[in-house]
């Protein structure tokens, strides 16, 4: 079996259990070789290194053109896996809320990210689930850290499930973005660059579809005064030692970096939002639909929970989606020479890149004829997979493709037909809509919850 290794320093993420004192309790380390927070730019190790995955919120590369080894890290982060079981639970609660929300015909399916198994993992969604069964009231929350002017369609997965999430349980949901972040630890100066950055990427987000009524977009710069008092109190429980161990922090790291983690934190308690989702108890329970390289921040932020006498925020972790070279890198702006597929990119332009994916094919149509392809490796066959609504189409594309008789050229048109008429085109036109007007009713500090049905 792989070992799991994070990126930050020889000492990195531990699964600490307290910080009362201000210590962290001896408990297993992930051996890591590498830090990456100390620097704008994530180095990798030498050919001579042996390298093995590495998951860390700013850095994620793999060993093996397989991609990551999902079960390690189900093991390595002790997440639940999101198993028969509870899809039949999540099943139920959506036909409940289908009924509670008054909305007529039978009750939407799970998304095809949840049944596929790209939403993988899990930390208390049976305590959300049990919260809606008793209609009480839930928020989501998700974000995004600005570092460039367009986003991927390696973004997309979180968002579509996040704005699946909100139409099928009627949630409040607020969405940060983390400019402060990509200050701190990418050097993009605050200013008109960043300006124009935050503001794409709003109306990108916006873009997904979600309801204005019921959900609420800030940046932290423009926000901090808002939810201030509530970083204060997660900075006071979360130790310097505790920030050091689950990102690898040193101590030549500017104390901007070591601080950020409580402010990622804050928006997972209600108390951060007291003018957008004003309750009088702090009892609100969120739930955080985010891409599994996240999770050390909620991690801590569970483990000081208790003693902030708030709810855990439960969380929702999916898989990554590969760069066009391969799985063994998630697609990201911050490596685009590994291949990625913008959000604005139309579809001959996305047609062109495809051909250039991956492929699990082999290297000869001899080689794809008498073993056909390898699914797991093969990026075309991943982006049919997590975007065609249409299981029979996956399911024929993968035996035909599996048995030879599909080329990788046929999946390869495949994967940019289905982007494009399921997804971009769509997505295109309500981007092409919104006006700077759209982003003020978003941004705007209202009350959200008054809007949000049941609740």
């Amino acid at each position: 079996m792989k070992s799991l290794r994070l990126l930050p320093s020889p000492s990195a993420f531990r699964q600490c259990t307290t910080y009362a004192r201000g210590f962290c309790p001896p408990c297993p380390i992930l051996v890591t070789s590498r830090r990456c927070c100390s620097s704008s730019s994530v180095t990798t190790a030498s050919p001579s290194e042996s390298v093995d995955d590495v998951v860390t919120p700013w850095a994620v590369e793999a060993k093996g053109p397989k991609g990551i080894d999902y079960d390690r890290v189900l093991s390595q982060f002790k997440s639940e896996r999101i198993d028969a079981e509870m899809l039949m639970r999540l099943e139920k609660v959506i036909a409940q809320r289908h009924q509670e929300l008054g909305r007529g015909g039978a009750p939407p399916p799970l998304h095809p990210l949840i049944r596929r198994g790209m939403v993988f993992s899990h930390r208390d969604l049976n305590v959300v689930l049990d919260s809606l069964e008793k209609k009480q009231t839930v928020y989501l929350y998700t974000g995004r850290g600005p570092s460039a002017g367009t986003m991927h369609v390696g973004h997309m997965v979180p968002f579509l499930l996040t704005k699946y999430l909100q139409d099928v349980l009627g949630c409040p949901l607020v969405i940060q973005l983390t400019d402060d972040e990509k200050f701190l630890f990418r050097d993009i100066p605050l200013g008109p660059k960043m300006d124009a950055i935050v503001q794409s990427n709003l109306k990108d987000i916006i873009a997904f579809g979600f309801d204005p009524k019921r959900t609420f977009i800030f940046r932290n710069t423009a926000y901090m005064g808002e939810m201030y008092s509530t970083v204060l109190e997660l900075q006071r429980c979360i130790t310097t030692n505790a920030a050091k161990n689950t990102f690898g922090f040193v101590d030549t790291d500017c104390i901007g970096k070591v601080a950020f983690p409580a402010t990622q934190a804050a928006p997972s308690f209600v108390s951060s939002f007291r003018n957008v989702l004003p309750i009088k108890s702090h009892n609100m329970r969120c739930l955080i639909p985010c891409a599994i390289d996240q999770d050390p921040f909620f991690v801590l932020t569970r483990n000081v929970s208790d003693r902030l006498k708030r709810p855990k925020p439960a969380l929702l972790h999916t898989k990554f989606l590969p760069a066009l070279k391969g799985a063994t890198h998630k697609m990201s702006s911050s490596a685009e020479s590994n291949g990625v597929v913008l959000l604005t990119d139309d579809l001959a332009t996305i047609q062109r890149k495809l051909r250039k994916a991956f492929s699990g094919g082999g290297g000869t149509m001899e080689d794809l004829k008498n073993n056909g392809a390898d699914l797991d490796t093969d990026v075309a066959y991943q982006f049919v997979r997590t975007f065609s609504a249409d299981d029979a189409l996956v399911a024929s594309t993968g035996e035909g493709y599996r048995a030879g008789s599909l080329t990788s050229v046929d999946v390869k048109e495949l994967a940019a037909k289905v982007l494009w008429d399921e997804i971009l085109s769509h997505w295109q036109v309500r981007r092409a809509a919104i006006t700077d007007e759209t982003v003020t009713e978003f941004t705007s500090i209202r009350d959200i919850l008054r809007a949000s049905p049941s609740w």
